[in-house]
């Protein structure tokens, strides 16, 4: 059993409170993961042709500014960097291959890219999500498009690269509520297309193909029902790029989520009570997805 929650906001003047509303959400989901949460955020605030990189440390201390350094020095680009204790969002318009063999090639610093993208942050971590979102400071964040997780361990360790969501690709993030049963057989076929594993969660697994349907092509719609087509197991996914936010149950959908439209935003969560703190929640047009469903909304 885990929580999943999702705001994508319509509304321009809603977007600084983003983060305020998201962390009441992810809270509320409490319940169905205390053992790890993680989310993503995506905000208008990276400069054209740049890329914002979401890191994390496990070193005992790290110094953020001496990783920039080293990527300034292997790039000749002038980076920013936004430091929050063991993590940090690194933004460089420098090329992504020579940008993540900087990162990765002063061991000491003991990083894991957690994400990449235009827009995306991407936050990961051990514990309960209200201890998560106030360390990272997430209520303060702002931005146009929030999903979120908690997890409950059932088929893998509890760690934060356990955590979700899962990012295979720049701006896509996928959270999951379920288990896949076949997910052993399409790891090993994603392997001999080249596409490799991380963890041994079963969820990086549905990422990890998503990521690879699109760049065979699909659009996320698209990527989405090819798992159908190929997933076995009851599972509930939510899937969102920069631009786009989809969701889809298995044919049986057993595992719960519902559904609030209104004019000022979409929402979703694996309960109704993660919903009933937003704005006006009473006026929403609030429905569960039915089986094989797919609902996307752009951005």
């Amino acid at each position: 059993m885990c929580g999943i929650v999702g705001l994508l906001v319509r509304d321009q003047g809603l977007e600084q409170d983003l983060g305020r509303y998201f962390t009441t959400m992810l809270e509320e989901m409490t319940a169905r993961g205390p053992d790890s949460a993680g989310l993503a955020i995506y905000d208008r605030g990276v400069p054209a042709q740049a890329l914002r990189w979401s890191l994390r440390s496990d070193a005992p201390t790290i110094d953020w500014s001496s990783v920039q350094a080293a990527v300034d020095t292997a790039t000749g680009a002038t980076s920013s960097i936004e430091e929050i204790g063991n993590i940090a969002f690194l933004v460089t318009s420098a090329g992504e291959e020579v940008v993540s063999q900087a990162l990765l090639g002063t061991p000491d610093h003991q990083l894991t890219i957690v994400g990449v993208g235009k827009a995306i942050h991407l936050i990961k971590d051990v514990g309960l999500p209200r201890d998560i979102c106030e360390r990272y400071r997430v209520p303060q964040m702002s931005g146009y498009l929030a999903l979120g997780h908690t997890r409950m361990a059932t088929e893998s360790a509890i760690t934060t690269d356990g955590a979700h969501p899962f990012s295979p690709a720049n701006d896509l993030a996928l959270v999951h509520n379920g288990s896949f049963s076949n997910h052993a057989s399409i790891r090993r076929t994603l392997a001999d297309s080249g596409v490799n594993c991380v963890t041994d969660n079963d969820t990086e697994v549905a990422a990890q193909f998503i990521g690879y349907r699109m760049t065979l092509g699909d659009d996320l719609e698209e990527a989405m029902r090819h798992v159908l087509k190929e997933f076995d197991g009851f599972f509930t996914l939510v899937v969102t790029t920069d631009h786009q936010f989809s969701v889809v149950r298995d044919a049986f959908a057993c595992k719960p989520m519902v559904i609030a439209e209104r004019p000022e935003y979409i929402a979703v969560a694996s309960e109704y009570h993660a919903l009933a703190s937003l704005p006006d929640i009473e006026g929403a047009r609030i429905f569960e997805p039915q089986p094989e469903e797919i609902h996307t909304w752009t951005v």
